[in-house]
């Protein structure tokens, strides 16, 4: 079959076989060829299909479909000059007429026959075909392994895993990827450290790829990463360290909803995708991107579960509650990520309690352990309340602000029992410490969210990163999602 550009003047009709409408059509594109010079038929799945004409082009590759942007076979195309002068869509024979100036043309035919989907516009073709033959506007160096080579086994061997299996990034995936936001390919999104290396929103897609994220996922992870960009979250300083921590994200607002993420059951475990891609881009960033590969600038004496993922969506289900997000001054009924320094879960058991003041003193003594007893005003912490366990709160009558203000004040002792040697603990504040009640966590150090299955009297506490007293210099950091 003839591979022919397009008609530079003339009609050209992109058909399939797998179309009763085209195969209707098929007495009309004869009477065409036969009356005028310059008909160029294009067939996206049989290039014998119409068998009574003679150079049918073969159109299975979708290039010519891709080019002339067909959503609808048969369409019928007229072009004077190489400019298309119009377009008849599916079987209307007034249409098909004033296209071809052809007043009796069809006159056997029903007025009316709608057309057939495309090959171009079938689920995942407008990405491969783009990715194939037209402008992508990626600028990512293209890797090209071996006939038969595993693409798994390659992304391994590359480094650009986090020890578990990747979606290879390829320019069909990473499109589709950066349908999910509005921003260009090109543009910058930050410095990715410890290399501070630039990271565009293509190299953000291409890691989501990888991470298994949906194209939906996107502007969180683009949030998610711009917030710990964020000089005061100290990004450099938590992978460089010797301690567990890894980013944090936790998500407010509409979109959790939207795309599907976990704030019940079983919130901080396996099995909710947007959970579990969303962290985990955003460590692979950090990973491909910035260079903080384990065991070279990472250098975590532990490590953690965490540095896979860690990812949840605030539960929002109570319209008295002030989300976290509202708290850090983000508008209600806005979308935010809050990016915390987190390490790991602290689980919280208590079965008695039954009045807040009582809860109170059992969680407070639980936030004492962060870090150590004794170490004080070295690490935020997020308190993640139960359904149950705020429902004793909720029934006094106890909001945010009243729960945090109780929290502080049960975590603040007094100088001598956080002093180094006292209960023959070495560990303590500086000697140099002159108040005589000492806080646990600094200004601000303490955040609330709600999440977790409705049974269950447990709580949690997410230790923040221990960077030190200074800190001023080491934030959660929350950002509004672009969507």
């Amino acid at each position: 079959m003839e591979h022919a550009p397009l008609s530079a003047d003339g009609l050209v009709v992109v058909v399939k076989r797998d179309c009763p409408t085209c195969q209707l059509v098929e007495p009309v594109l004869e009477r065409l060829a036969a009356d005028r010079d310059g008909l160029a038929v294009f067939s996206q799945d049989d290039p014998d299909f119409p068998a009574s004409l003679p150079g049918v082009v073969d159109d299975t590759q979708l290039e010519h479909s891709f080019r002339l942007g067909i959503e609808t076979v048969p369409t019928l195309v007229r072009f004077e000059g190489e400019k298309e002068m119009g377009r008849a869509v599916g079987w209307n024979r007034a249409e098909w007429r004033e296209v071809t100036s052809t007043p009796d043309l069809g006159a056997e035919l029903p007025e009316f026959q709608p057309g057939c989907g495309s090959r171009s516009v079938e689920p995942g073709a407008a990405e491969r075909l783009r990715a194939r033959f037209g402008e992508t506007g990626l600028e990512a160096r293209q890797v090209a392994l071996e006939p038969h080579a595993d693409d798994v086994e390659a992304c391994f061997e590359r480094g650009w895993t986090d020890g578990l299996p990747v979606v290879p990034p390829t320019p069909e995936r990473i499109l589709r990827m950066l349908a999910g936001t509005s921003r260009a390919p090109d543009d910058v999104v930050g410095a990715v450290p410890p290399d501070y290396a630039e990271c565009t929103v293509e190299k953000v897609a291409i890691n989501a790829v990888l991470a298994g994220c949906k194209p939906e996922y996107m502007p969180v992870v683009l949030a998610a990463l711009e917030a710990a960009l964020d000089p005061d979250f100290t990004l450099h300083g938590i992978l460089c360290s010797t301690c567990f921590t890894a980013p944090l994200v936790i998500v407010n607002g509409p979109i959790a909803h939207r795309i599907g993420m976990n704030s019940g059951l079983n919130v901080l475990g396996q099995g909710n995708r947007a959970n579990a891609t969303i962290g985990r881009a955003l460590n692979l960033i950090v990973r491909n991107v910035g260079g903080g590969r384990p065991g070279e600038i990472d250098r975590s004496t532990f490590g953690a579960p965490s540095k896979y993922t860690f990812c949840f969506a605030e539960d929002e289900s109570d319209e008295e509650w002030e989300p976290l997000s509202v708290s850090r001054g983000i508008p209600r009924g806005a979308s935010a990520v809050t990016l915390f320094q987190g390490e790991g879960v602290q689980g919280i058991m208590d079965q008695r309690s039954r009045t807040p003041e009582e809860l109170t003193a059992s969680l407070a003594a639980c936030l004492l352990a962060v870090c150590h007893p004794k170490i004080c005003e070295w690490a935020h912490a997020v308190l993640l309340l139960s359904p149950e366990h705020y429902a004793i709160y909720r029934e006094a009558g106890w909001d945010r602000a009243r729960i945090t203000e109780a929290l502080l004040e049960a975590t603040t002792r007094p100088l001598d029992e956080v002093a180094p040697g006292a209960g023959g603990l070495a560990e303590g504040v500086p000697d140099s410490e002159t108040r005589r009640q000492v806080p646990k966590f600094p200004p601000g150090g303490l955040l609330l969210a709600r999440a977790g299955g409705a049974a269950g009297l447990y709580s949690a506490i997410l230790a923040g990163w221990p960077g030190g007293r200074a800190w001023r210099h080491s934030h959660p950091i929350t950002r509004e999602i672009e969507t």
